[in-house]
C-alpha cells in the first residue's frame, strides 16, 4: 500500500496518521508495523513519533497471516465472564500471557485456544485475543478479544485511557500521602536490558495511587493505569522508594529499607509465603466494545496475597490521624 500525504494535510505523527487514513488497521497494529519495519516513509526507517510532512511517501507493507503458531493446551483457566465478543480472565499467577521463545507453550493464550477457537488475529499469531497483558507473576483481571472488530475498538480505547485498571499493591514503607501521582517516563535499563527503568528518554508513563492501608513497614496501595508500559508500577513503585513487596527484580526482597528490629522476623515470614511481586490487577472496568454496556468486574487476591496482608495487620495498623506515629519516627 503506497501513500502520498497531501498538500493540506497537518502535521501529525505518523502511527495517528496511518490509523486515519487506513481503517482497517488498528493503531496497535501501525505500531507494530512500524517497529518491524514494515512501513517506510520516503524509503527510510522512521519512529511512530515521526511528524509526517505534505509530500512524504510512505509505504505500507502488511506481512501475510501466518499459519497459527500456538497450540492448544487443557490448562486451568479462570473465565470470570464471556460473550460472542469477549472474555475476561483471572490470570493466576505465573501464567505468562502468550508464547515467546523462552516460553512455546503453557501460557494464557494456549489455555485459550483450547477453551475456544474464535479469538481476534489483530496481534498475530502467538497472541490471538490478546488486548493487554499482565506480568508471569502478577495476578488478576485482562479483557481477550474474540474477533478483530471487538478488539480494534478495546485498543482504541485502551489507548485513549478509557478502559480502567485498577491493582492492589503491596509496597515497602509507610506511604505519607493519601493519594498520589507517579508520573516518569519508562525505557529498558541499559545497563539490564531484562529490566525497566525510569529514563528520561523513555516513553511517558503515569501511575495514580491511593493509600488503603498503612501497616509498620508496609503499605496497600491501589493502583490506577494511565499508560500501559512494561512493569510500569513496579517500576514506578521503586522509583519512589516504595518497592512492591516480594518483588525479586526491583527490590522487592530486600530487608534494608529502614525496617525497625522489631519487626524484622515479622518480615522474613512474610517474605516466605509469597515468593513474587505482591501485585493484583483487582479491577477492570470498560465498555462493552460492540453493545456499548458498562462493564465492570473484580477478582479476589491469590492466596499467597492474602496470606502475606493478613501477616501485615497482624501489626498494629497506622492510618490517619496517625500522624505522631510517623512524626515520633522521624524524632529518633
Amino acid at each position: 500500500m503506497d501513500i502520498v500525504v497531501p498538500t493540506d494535510a497537518p502535521e501529525e505523527r505518523l502511527d495517528r496518521y496511518l490509523s486515519s487514513v487506513c481503517p482497517d488497521l488498528s493503531r496497535n497494529r501501525i505500531q507494530m508495523l512500524i517497529k518491524a519495519e514494515d512501513i517506510l516513509v520516503n524509503g527510510e526507517v522512521v519512529r511512530q513519533s515521526y511528524l509526517v510532512q505534505p509530500g512524504d511517501a510512505i509505504a505500507v507493507e502488511v506481512p501475510a497471516l501466518e499459519d497459527l503458531a500456538a497450540v492448544a493446551q487443557d490448562l486451568p483457566l479462570s473465565i470470570v465472564y464471556e460473550d460472542a465478543d469477549l472474555l475476561v480472565v483471572n490470570k493466576a499467577p505465573g501464567m505468562i500471557v502468550h508464547p515467546a521463545t523462552s516460553a512455546p507453550d503453557g501460557t494464557l493464550v494456549n489455555a485459550l485456544l483450547h477453551h475456544c477457537t474464535d479469538l481476534s488475529g489483530i496481534n498475530g499469531v502467538l497472541r490471538p485475543g490478546i488486548v493487554h497483558r499482565l506480568d508471569k507473576e502478577t495476578s488478576g483481571l485482562l479483557v481477550v478479544a474474540k474477533h478483530d472488530i471487538a478488539h480494534r475498538t478495546l485498543a482504541e480505547r485502551l489507548q485513549a485511557h478509557e478502559i480502567e485498571r485498577r491493582y492492589l499493591a503491596l509496597v515497602w514503607g509507610v506511604c505519607r500521602e493519601e493519594t498520589g501521582r507517579v508520573e516518569a517516563p519508562i525505557d529498558r535499563n541499559p545497563k539490564n536490558r531484562k529490566k525497566m527503568a525510569v529514563i528520561k528518554s523513555g516513553r511517558a508513563a503515569a501511575t495514580n495511587f491511593t493509600v488503603l492501608e498503612r501497616y509498620p513497614f508496609t503499605s496497600l496501595l491501589e493502583c490506577r493505569l494511565e499508560t500501559g508500559r512494561t512493569h510500569q508500577i513496579r517500576v514506578h513503585m521503586a522509583h519512589t522508594g516504595h518497592p512492591v513487596f516480594g518483588d525479586p527484580v526491583y527490590g522487592g526482597r530486600e530487608q534494608t529499607l529502614g525496617i525497625r528490629p522489631e519487626y524484622r522476623q515479622q518480615a522474613k515470614w512474610m517474605l516466605a509465603k509469597i515468593k513474587r511481586q505482591a501485585l493484583h490487577a483487582r479491577q477492570l472496568s470498560f465498555e462493552h466494545p460492540i453493545t456499548g454496556e458498562a462493564m465492570d468486574f473484580t477478582a479476589e487476591m491469590p492466596e499467597d496475597m492474602q496470606t502475606v496482608i493478613t501477616g501485615a495487620r497482624a501489626q498494629e495498623p497506622i492510618g490517619f490521624p496517625g500522624q505522631q506515629a510517623l512524626d515520633e519516627d522521624e524524632d529518633e
